[in-house]
């Protein structure tokens, strides 16, 4: 299946890279003090967090947050869980390392803590009720259509069955209609791990960017960086436009 194998489907975003130390391994600290590093974060995540609804404030902050929690144990982070139940949160773990799994060029999701970075966001002052709901009943969905394809949660199948319903969600326009709630869900839940994860170090790894480094010819994300993700800048023009008019 695409999405396992460490692609995203449609309507994702391709995202900005990242900086490398200056002089004494200090990073550069714009008059403001805010990081240039961080600046070119959060406007390469801005078009992520435009469609979730989250602002660059909640970003920095679930940032700083995940940063903390780094070297903590699952069982640990589980511990102090904002958002999703402990019955959830195999789940949400789970998906969001299909999303993005682990491979050689850098770790997966859950390496990079995105699913706490989402658990913090979905408690964020930023993050709607709405948002809340839909993300609470997407993950009853998958449970629902799990039990009744296979007799069993989501969690509980097995790895093609897992993979068979995911391949049903991932791609929005090839869809049957009967999948349409599914599919909601899930194009929201892969925006939000690509936000988590390439707002971290291991997607900063991952993109192998070089920042601070002039470059006469840059001609937008690199293809790799794209073609990873499995977007273009086509779908993403259609699909902010879309997202504009609704």
């Amino acid at each position: 299946m695409p999405v396992v194998s460490g692609q995203v489907p449609d309507d994702q975003v391709p995202v900005a890279g990242g900086q490398v130390p200056g002089a004494g391994g200090q990073v550069p600290v714009d008059a403001d003090g805010v990081t240039r590093r961080n600046t070119l974060k959060l406007l390469g995540l801005a078009p992520l967090a435009a469609a979730l609804g989250w602002s660059n404030g909640g970003i920095e902050r679930a940032t700083a947050y995940v940063a903390a929690l780094d070297g903590a144990a699952e069982d640990e982070a589980a511990a102090v869980l904002k958002f999703f139940t402990a019955k959830e949160w195999p789940t949400v773990r789970m998906l969001a390392d299909y999303i993005i799994p682990r491979d050689a060029r850098s770790g997966s999701a859950t390496d990079a803590k995105a699913p706490e970075f989402i658990d913090f966001m979905m408690m964020d002052e930023t993050t709607s009720d709405t948002s809340r709901v839909a993300m609470r009943g997407g993950l009853a969905w998958l449970d629902n259509e799990s039990r009744a394809r296979f007799g069993k949660r989501f969690i509980a199948a097995s790895d093609a069955q897992r993979r068979q319903i995911l391949d049903d969600i991932a791609w929005p326009k090839k869809a049957r209609p009967e999948m349409g709630a599914g599919v909601a869900f899930f194009t929201r839940f892969r925006d939000a791990v690509a936000s988590a994860f390439y707002s971290s170090a291991e997607g900063w790894k991952d993109l192998k960017y070089v920042g601070n480094t002039f470059n006469p010819n840059w001609n937008g994300c690199p293809k790799p960086a794209l073609d990873k993700l499995g977007v273009s800048y086509e779908e993403f023009d259609a699909s902010l436009a879309a997202h504009r008019k609704s």
